[in-house]
């Protein structure tokens, strides 16, 4: 739709995010292509002012790359720009907003020169309330069943995708640390016999989690709401869609356990929100600085920094949280982002399965409670052996692709989970009886996070594998990786020099 457009349109303002190696994102892809066919005439887009704005991160190599090239690309193509690009940054203490804030005031000062608005109409104010984006309708007390909302199993025939996730049955879930371990990993089994769903080594599985019952209960006491009220959503604005993957009707439980992302660090548009709701002068007052230019780095002490969650935000502003009207919920609050995992199996070796290797994530910051990863966490407290578990999930082709010639060697470097694409490789490859596996695995050590030993060594045994291993902590030099390599210069090279191999890093 955009494509066949973009000719007719008089202004346009693009923003847009890099992924991998500079690689545009999957929803940009079709446009992408488009945009840059040689036989687009290079006077095709010279009705058309435009803006870029890059959404990037400083520590990859190709910082903001997609939104420099399409700068240029427009440019190329007769489009004239507002502005210089903007290069949001991540890695800024302010995160984006840094160059956002002025690169936007700048923005609507050229806009409103060159597209006055019509007689009558003026910009609305900054201290208006705008309106939600869905209204909530409740029902009847015993017009649904609390449970009528949870994951039903995919429909058959419909490819398992973000908007239609298969409801895989866990088949285990095995923590392969010591105890005594400070870090909790587990192999995770799914079963997705049935599924339609086909991979190969160096895909990626999305999972999409859920808030923990004990948060999702805080929220609804702290919002008053009713976790069995059931509601129907309709758009404020005709021709809104409706949000994917929540049921309709749908239960308070259901919305706050599935969709809001609670458990998220809030991030500056959050907290102007909240700020019309407050019926509290102090707390208006701190709500306001938070989302003020000059309030930014109190902003960053008091929310990036300690990675305060949304949940417990709304407990430090009491009033104004119980003054939220639930159809705002939505717009106050983002839906919970699926987490991508690498597969760490092979469908040749496990046929119908799907395995993961997770880190559960806990770190300590200056707040008393330790923070936890929602998705790590939530899987890792799924029992499989205590009835019938289901996770949502479907996959995504992978960044890595190992060579389909079975003479080509592959040498790969996986320090803790970063392993996990190499053991779907090695399964994958072995399965075939392709030999030329060479593997340097680090971890700290030997008897307690030494992922998949045993599998690695009969591998060896058998001549499939050549196995180098690094345990930093069982010596008193700390050794790495990079060490072994160093070790092991003359073979690498050998590898690299006559055997052409591939060399794959992850972790």
């Amino acid at each position: 739709c955009l494509q066949a457009n973009l000719i007719n349109e008089l202004l346009v303002v693009f923003v847009c995010a890099t992924t991998g190696q500079g690689d545009p994102p999957d929803n940009m892809k079709m446009f992408w292509r488009f945009l840059f066919r040689k036989n687009l005439p290079p006077a095709s887009l010279c009705q058309m002012d435009y803006a870029v704005l890059g959404l990037g991160d400083s520590s990859y190599p190709k910082f903001n790359f997609i939104a420099k090239k399409l700068h240029k690309r427009v440019l190329q193509l007769g489009g004239n720009p507002l502005l210089p690009v903007a290069l949001g940054d991540d890695q800024h203490d302010l995160g984006p907003d840094a160059v956002v804030d002025p690169w936007l005031l700048a923005l609507w000062d050229k806009i409103l020169a060159l597209h006055p608005l019509p007689p009558g109409l003026e910009v609305i104010s900054p201290d208006v309330r705008l309106p939600p984006k869905y209204t909530l309708h409740y029902l009847a007390e015993d017009s649904l069943h609390p449970d009528s909302g949870l994951l039903q199993p995919t429909a058959p025939r419909i490819l398992p995708s973000e908007l239609h996730p298969f409801a895989a049955r866990m088949v285990s879930n095995q923590r392969v640390t010591a105890e005594s371990h400070f870090q909790d990993v587990r192999l995770i089994e799914f079963d997705v016999m049935g599924s339609g769903i086909t991979f190969s080594a160096g895909d990626v599985v999305m999972i999409q989690p859920q808030n923990s019952p004990e948060d999702a209960q805080q929220f609804c006491q702290l919002l008053r709401l009713d976790p069995d009220r059931c509601f129907l959503l309709k758009p404020t604005e005709p021709g809104t869609a409706l949000p994917a993957l929540l049921p309709q009707p749908c239960t308070i439980r259901h919305l706050v356990t599935h969709y809001l992302d609670i458990s998220c660090v809030p991030r500056r548009s959050f907290f102007e929100l909240l700020s019309y709701f407050s019926t509290n002068e102090l707390e208006r007052e701190k709500l306001q600085e938070f989302s003020s230019a000059q309030g930014q780095e109190e902003l960053y002490s008091y929310c990036n920094r300690p990675r305060r969650t949304t949940l417990e935000a709304l407990w430090d502003f009491p009033h104004t949280t119980s003054a939220i009207p639930p159809e705002y919920l939505l717009d106050l609050i983002p839906r919970i982002r699926p987490r991508a995992f690498s597969i760490a199996s092979s469908v040749l070796a496990h046929p119908g399965r799907i395995q993961i290797l997770v880190a559960v994530v806990q770190y300590k910051t200056r707040l008393s409670k330790p923070r936890r990863g929602l998705c790590s966490t939530w899987l890792a407290s799924l029992n499989p052996e205590q009835g019938d578990v289901r996770v949502p999930l479907w996959v995504k082709k992978g960044g890595m692709k190992f060579p389909a010639d079975p003479d080509t060697p592959v040498i790969m470097i996986g320090p803790g989970t970063g392993v996990a694409p190499f053991r779907a490789a090695v399964q994958e490859r072995v399965a075939q009886g392709w030999k030329g596996n060479c593997l340097f695995f680090g971890c700290r050590q030997k008897s307690k996070d030494f992922y998949c030993q045993a599998e690695w060594e009969e591998l060896v045994t058998k001549g499939f594998l050549t196995l180098f291993t690094a345990f930093s902590r069982d010596q008193e030099e700390k050794v790495y990786v990079q060490h072994c390599i160093r070790e092991n210069r003359r073979l690498v090279w050998e590898l690299l020099s006559s055997g052409s191999a591939h060399v794959y890093l992850a972790g």
